[in-house]
C-alpha cells in the first residue's frame, strides 16, 4: 500500500465517513455518539432560524463578491495586458493582497479601517464633511465590508485571466480594427467569447471559496456573526455549533448540508456553461 493511499485513508476518506456518521448521532466530546437518525437534518431545515439566516447571509455575500471580482480582476488584467512599463512590478504588486487578504492580520486590519472613528470614517469626514457610520457594528453596511475586503483580493483571478488574454491572437484583434470595430466592439465580440473558458473556470473556483469564507466574518464580528447575526456566514454558525455549542452531530450535518449545496451548484455551473463556454476543439 503505497504513502498516498495511506494518506488518503487516515486523512481524508476516514474522516469524511465519520463526519457522515456523526451527522446521524448526538454528539458533545464528553460522551459517546448517540443515534439520533435524521433528527439533526430535521431540526436545521423546521426549528432552527439561524441556520436559514446563514444560508441567507452567504448567499447574499455570494450573489455580490463573486461577480464583482471577477469583473475587477478582468478589467485590472486588462489593463496589464497592455504591456505598460513596470508591468511584473504592478503585477507583483496587486497578487500581494490575494496572498495576505485571508489572513488575520489583514481582518484585523479590516477592522480598523471601518470601525466608528476609523480611517474611512476621518477620509469621509475631511473630504466631504460627513460622519459616517461604524460600517462593522452596524447590521445594514457590516456584510458589505466583508464583501470589499473579498473583492479587494482580486489578485489571483487577475493572473488568471491575465494569461488567458495572453492566449488570445493578436490577429483577431487586427481584423475586427480593419473591418472598423471599437475598442468596445473588439472587446465583446473577440475576448470574451475566447476568454469563456478562463471565466469559467475562475467563476467556479471563486464560487467554491465564497461558500468556505471564515476568517474575515470570524475576525471581524469577534467570532459571533455579529451584529445581529448580519455577518454570520454558514461556515462561522458551523463552527460556533461544533466548537462554542459542543455540537458536533450537528455540526456534521451542516457540513454535509454545505458539501452537498456546493456540489449542486458547480454542477449546474457545468450544465449551464454548455450554453456560453466555447473551446476551441469544439465544431
Amino acid at each position: 500500500m503505497t504513502p498516498w493511499i495511506l494518506g488518503f485513508l487516515g486523512f481524508t476518506l476516514g474522516p469524511t465517513l465519520a463526519s457522515l456518521y456523526l451527522s446521524f448521532t448526538k454528539f458533545d466530546l464528553l460522551s459517546s455518539p448517540t443515534w439520533v437518525g435524521l433528527d439533526n437534518y430535521r431540526f436545521m431545515f423546521t426549528s432552527d432560524p439561524r441556520f436559514l439566516n446563514a444560508l441567507r447571509v452567504t448567499f447574499v455575500y455570494l450573489i455580490l463578491e463573486v461577480p464583482l471580482k471577477l469583473a475587477f480582476a478582468l478589467a485590472v488584467a486588462t489593463m496589464m495586458d497592455k504591456h505598460i512599463r513596470g508591468g511584473d512590478f504592478y503585477r507583483a504588486l496587486y497578487y500581494v493582497p490575494s496572498l495576505l487578504g485571508g489572513s488575520v492580520a489583514i481582518a484585523v486590519l479590516w477592522r480598523q479601517l471601518f470601525q466608528g472613528d476609523g480611517v474611512v470614517n476621518k477620509l469621509l469626514f475631511a473630504i466631504f464633511g460627513v460622519q459616517g457610520p461604524s460600517w462593522i457594528s452596524t447590521p445594514e453596511t457590516s456584510l458589505y465590508t466583508l464583501v470589499i475586503l473579498a473583492v479587494w483580493q482580486f489578485g489571483s483571478p487577475m493572473i488568471i485571466f491575465l494569461a488567458g488574454l495572453r492566449q488570445i491572437p493578436q490577429e483577431l484583434y487586427e481584423a475586427a480594427s480593419i473591418d472598423g470595430a471599437t475598442k468596445w466592439k473588439q472587446f465583446a465580440r473577440v475576448t470574451l467569447p475566447l476568454l469563456a473558458p478562463v471565466i469559467f473556470f475562475n467563476f467556479v473556483l471563486q464560487m467554491i471559496e465564497a461558500f468556505k469564507a471564515f476568517s474575515p466574518a470570524f475576525i471581524i464580528s469577534g467570532g459571533t456573526g455579529g451584529p445581529v447575526d448580519s455577518t454570520l456566514f454558514y461556515t462561522l454558525y458551523l463552527y460556533q455549533e461544533a466548537f462554542a455549542n459542543f455540537r458536533m452531530g450537528y455540526a456534521s450535518a451542516l457540513a454535509w448540508v454545505l458539501l452537498i449545496i456546493i456540489a449542486l451548484f458547480t454542477s449546474l455551473s457545468f450544465l449551464a456553461s454548455k450554453y456560453w463556454v466555447f473551446y476551441e476543439d469544439e465544431r
